[in-house]
């Protein structure tokens, strides 16, 4: 059946069942159900007698070969997973780290049933619906060595989603991948370390971009916050072509982890619409206004407070004003 869709998706229009027997060396009649097959699958294949079949349209279909195929020739190729349905697919990857998966293993699903997030914040997923992908790294670098991952992992995203439907997000410090002020995608990465030898095992980034959700698809409680490519921008984006794009940028962010990770911290800062704002800290349960200044090249938000003091935020909750219904002063 995948040879048949490649020969389809390679045709320039209609290809007879009698070329397609003769290049594949089987029957008419095998053709005619491979043909059948894939119009269960949900190809739109267009018969016409004396003409032969016309590729119409694809299901968005995320299984190893669309990836692949979007993917062409890459290192990773060849280290891709694509499952039904799992619980995260971070878990899924530190497990094949543990077991020794090489650096470049990818694992992606269709849905997951308790998709995380920063926080320990639980991960909406829907099948059908989005990109979720993680992918294993295993850079030679002590703990204290590495760059500030979950920004590169944001930039990363930020290209990826650009490449397939030319529009570029921001990001919300410190991982909230925004795109006309709604939230498409989450991002969590996590480390395993050698107690022993004091070095990295391996880093496992995570990231779960909506992709063809409508409005009504999210819950009423995250209409107003959340998003999706299709319903932000009106472009149906394949989901394997987003993946492969995923898979080019976590790739060129693997290199540069152990490189040039400054320029990728430069773009970050340039996509960061936390900075330049006016922001509320949420932290042990208090808010407190300041003004983002700065980033500085752990990441940190550099901030200024009513009184005049700074401070360098590494971590909490941070509310952008403007963004997610924090309103301007006055009316707070």
């Amino acid at each position: 059946m995948d040879r048949v869709l490649e020969l389809l998706q390679a045709a320039d229009g209609y290809l007879s069942g009698q070329a397609i027997s003769e290049q594949l060396g089987v029957s008419r009649a095998a053709v005619w159900k491979h043909i059948k097959a894939l119009q269960q699958t949900g190809y739109e294949i267009d018969s016409r007698t004396n003409r032969g079949y016309r590729l119409v349209q694809s299901p968005d279909l995320l299984t190893e070969q669309t990836v692949r195929q979007a993917l062409g020739e890459h290192p990773w190729a060849g280290q891709i997973q694509v499952l039904a349905e799992v619980d995260s697919t971070n878990n899924r990857a530190k497990q094949l780290g543990s077991a020794g998966a090489p650096a470049g293993t990818v694992v992606l699903a269709d849905r997951q049933s308790a998709g995380r997030g920063r926080l320990g914040k639980s991960f909406r997923s829907d099948g059908g619906m989005g990109v979720y992908l993680s992918a294993l790294l295993r850079p030679n670098l002590r703990p204290d060595e590495l760059p500030p991952v979950t920004a590169l992992v944001a930039v990363a995203v930020c290209d990826a989603v650009q490449a397939v439907c030319g529009q570029r997000p921001q990001i919300k410090w410190t991982n909230d991948i925004i795109l006309q002020q709604r939230k498409i995608c989450g991002i969590l990465t996590e480390l395993s370390v050698e107690a022993e030898l004091g070095v990295v095992s391996y880093l496992v980034v995570g990231a779960g971009v909506n992709v063809r959700q409508r409005e009504a698809d999210f819950p009423p409680e995250l209409q107003a916050v959340a998003g999706s490519l299709y319903a932000l921008t009106g472009i149906m984006v394949p989901r394997a072509r987003l993946a492969a794009e995923m898979i080019r940028a976590f790739s060129r962010m693997e290199q540069a982890l152990c490189g040039d990770w400054h320029s990728w911290m430069d773009q970050y800062r340039a996509d960061c619409l936390t900075v330049g704002k006016d922001i509320q800290i949420l932290r042990n349960g208090t808010a407190q206004r300041a003004h983002c200044d700065d980033l500085d090249e752990t990441g940190a938000l550099l901030v200024t407070y009513p009184d005049g003091t700074k401070e360098r935020i590494f971590s909490g909750e941070v509310s952008v004003r403007g963004l997610y219904g924090y309103l301007p002063e006055a009316e707070l």
